[in-house]
């Protein structure tokens, strides 16, 4: 069978099994989608469940209660690629378990960040809409999150992160400017791509951001020294807020996915 021959149901399932080495019927129905392998060790862990995809470019993961992690990376392209790819399981929903820049002198490390949108300054999400659609969550989505946060006397911010594809920015004056000028809580690499192409899947999005550094400040930047204590003081939490959050969504069977626009 040619490519043409494909439609891009087709590619997705073909494809979704390739990229992450676990069949379709493997996959639960709610996903967290994380950067980071560890977290998917830790998940694996935690439930006594199997990892799939070492070796392939994402790996995933599925408890005994339906719901999946996948590692699928770090940038936009990524974030694309696998939010084109889950329309093969027909997800009910996806939370994005990333880490942020902080870009206010209220945001410090260790935050968490739910953002109400992201700024596509990434260019992906050209290729699905057109500039003017704006890159939103989906509400109720964040609702669930919200609560578990709060549960856990946790305090979180709320506002527009700005998503780049610029991994080393934080030299250049001007576009430092240009994210104050934005007046941006955070900046990341991700946010904004899985938000507009979840929506152009029809896919209820989230995402629960953890600010790994403050690049705004003089000694902010991140490093792998200070990155791995930010890893040690705060990533099992904020797995496990994904984890009961996405596991209630399934328990309460509510919809939460937007209406068609």
């Amino acid at each position: 069978m040619t490519i043409d021959s494909f439609d891009r149901l087709e590619i997705a399932r073909n494809w979704l099994p390739r990229y992450t080495g676990m069949n379709l019927e493997q996959f639960g129905n709610y996903i967290l989608l994380t950067n980071f392998y560890n977290y998917v060790e830790q998940f694996a862990e935690m439930f006594g469940c199997d990892i799939y995809g070492i070796g392939k470019p994402m790996q995933a993961a599925t408890n005994d209660k339906g719901l999946t992690i996948i590692n699928f990376g770090i940038g936009s392209a990524n974030a694309a690629t696998i939010m084109d790819l889950l329309i093969a399981i027909d997800s009910k929903g996806v939370l994005f378990l990333g880490k942020c820049g902080g870009l206010k002198s209220s945001t410090e490390i260790g935050h968490f960040i739910l953002p109400i949108a992201a700024i596509r300054g990434e260019g992906t999400s050209a290729d699905y809409f057109p500039p003017e659609v704006p890159a939103l969550p989906s509400f109720k989505l964040h609702k669930f999150v919200s609560d578990k946060v709060v549960e856990r006397d946790l305090d979180y911010r709320t506002g527009v992160v700005y998503t780049t594809n610029r991994r080393v920015w934080e030299h250049d004056t001007a576009f430092r400017q240009k994210l104050r000028e934005l007046t941006c809580i955070g900046i990341d690499m991700e946010t904004a791509t899985i938000f507009v192409v979840g929506h152009y899947n029809e896919i209820a999005r989230g995402a629960l951001l953890l600010v790994s550094d403050v690049p705004i400040t003089p000694d902010g930047v991140k490093t792998e020294e200070s990155d791995m204590v930010v890893t040690e003081s705060w990533s099992e939490m904020h797995l496990n807020i994904g984890i009961e959050a996405m596991t209630e969504i399934g328990k309460a069977g509510e919809k939460i996915k937007h209406f068609k626009y």
